[in-house]
């Protein structure tokens, strides 16, 4: 198969498997600590993330900025 993004690390990453992932490796009071959105701080869940995250295109970005930042400290 031949692989269009090489160098994209969130290349086959869906938003779904990107908050489960920061979720599992920092918990949802973390999560809401370093971005401060209401979906991460009030009732937390996986699925009204999403809702908030998909129509929200600056807070998917600081979810995505977020995550590659833990990808690269974990290498």
């Amino acid at each position: 198969m031949h692989d269009k993004q090489p160098d994209n690390p969130l290349h086959g990453m869906t938003l779904e498997k990107i908050v489960i992932e920061l979720v599992a490796g920092c918990g949802w009071e973390e999560l809401g600590r370093v971005i401060d959105i209401r979906c991460f701080n009030h009732e937390p869940s996986v699925k009204s993330s999403l809702k908030f995250l998909r129509k929200t295109p600056w807070a998917r970005a600081k979810v995505e900025e977020f995550y590659l930042s833990r990808i690269k400290k974990s290498q």
